[in-house]
C-alpha cells in the first residue's frame, strides 16, 4: 500500500489519524475506506480495526446494514424470523478520487457497489482541526446519492426485526480496554439510558481518552444513538432508527457528525464547552 493510498490526517503538524483508502480485505468484512488509527495529540490510539469480537469493525468509517438487501456494514445479516445469517450479499465502497486533499483533511469520492452494480455514490469530507492544546475535532460529512433508476432505501437489523439494533451509518469502533468506558450526555448517563435516544452530544470516556460525539446539522441530530460500551466501545449515528429511510432516484441523504478527540478525563462541562467550540453555526 502506497503512502498516496493511505494518507495521514495531522494537525498543528501532528499526526492523528491514518485514512486508508482501498484496503485489501474479503468480501464478507465489507471492504471500504476507513481511518485508522485515530489518535489523541499525545498519541494514544482511540480507534480499532478488525477485533476479535466483530471483526468487520473498521475504525471510523460509514457502514450500512442494508442498503436495498445488500450488506455494507459486513459480517451476518440479520433476516426477519430467522435471525443473524451468512448471506452472500457484501457490497463495497470503492474509491473513485480525492477532490480535494490537504494534511488536515480532505474530499473524496466514492462507489458503492454490490452485485456488479453502482447503487449510491458518496461525497465524504473530512477535516481535523485543532481545538486545544489537549483536544482536536473530526469533522466528518457523507452525502448519499442514489444513481439507479429505481428507489433504494436504507435499513437496520431494527427494522428487519431486530429490536435496539438500529446501527447504519457513522460509526466510531473505539479503543476496548479493561475497563468499559463512561458514557453520558448533557442529561443522563449510561448505555441503557442512551442507546437510541436523542441528544445533541455523547461524551465516551476511557482510562485517558475522552471522544465527544455532535451531530452538527438538524437533519443529523434528529437520529438517534446507537451505544455500546458493556460489550464493546463503540458509538453510531443511526440512519434506519424504527423504520427505512428511503433515497428515490437522484435523490441525496447528507449527514454531518463532528467527534472531539481529548486526552484525559472530561466532564460534562469540559465536554460541553468543547462541543460549542468544534460544532461551527
Amino acid at each position: 500500500m502506497t503512502a498516496s493510498d493511505s494518507p495521514v490526517l495531522r494537525v498543528a503538524g501532528r499526526p492523528v489519524g491514518r485514512y486508508v483508502t482501498r484496503p485489501e480485505l474479503p468480501a464478507r468484512l465489507s471492504p471500504r475506506p476507513y481511518l485508522h488509527p485515530v489518535t489523541t495529540l499525545t498519541g494514544t490510539a482511540v480507534t480499532e480495526l478488525s477485533p476479535a469480537d466483530h471483526t468487520h469493525h473498521l475504525g471510523v468509517g460509514v457502514a450500512v446494514p442494508d442498503v436495498e438487501g445488500f450488506n455494507f456494514w459486513g459480517g451476518r445479516t440479520f433476516v426477519r424470523d430467522q435471525g443473524p445469517t451468512e448471506l452472500d450479499n457484501h457490497g463495497a465502497q470503492r474509491h473513485t478520487a480525492f477532490q480535494l486533499r490537504d494534511p488536515d483533511g480532505f474530499v473524496e469520492e466514492l462507489r458503492w457497489v454490490a452485485a456488479g452494480a453502482e447503487l449510491l455514490r458518496e461525497r465524504r469530507t473530512v477535516a481535523a482541526t485543532d481545538l486545544t492544546d489537549t483536544a482536536w475535532a473530526l469533522d466528518f460529512t457523507f452525502s448519499l446519492t442514489n444513481v439507479t433508476q429505481s428507489p433504494l432505501s436504507i435499513g437496520s437489523p431494527a427494522t428487519n426485526g431486530r429490536p435496539g439494533a438500529a446501527y447504519g451509518g457513522f460509526f466510531w469502533r473505539a479503543r476496548k480496554e479493561d475497563a468499559a468506558p463512561e458514557v453520558f450526555t448533557a442529561g443522563t448517563e449510561g448505555e441503557e439510558q442512551i442507546h437510541g435516544s436523542r441528544a445533541d452530544w455523547l461524551a465516551v470516556v476511557g482510562g485517558t481518552w475522552t471522544l465527544v460525539f455532535a451531530g452538527a446539522t438538524e437533519q443529523t441530530r434528529r437520529d438517534p444513538w446507537f451505544v455500546r460500551v458493556e460489550e464493546y466501545p463503540g458509538v453510531g449515528s443511526s440512519l434506519a432508527y424504527d423504520e427505512r429511510l428511503p433515497i428515490p432516484p437522484g435523490e441525496t441523504v447528507v449527514r454531518r457528525i463532528v467527534t472531539v478527540v481529548a486526552d484525559g478525563r472530561l466532564d460534562r462541562d469540559g465536554a460541553a464547552a468543547l462541543v460549542r467550540k468544534a460544532v461551527s453555526p
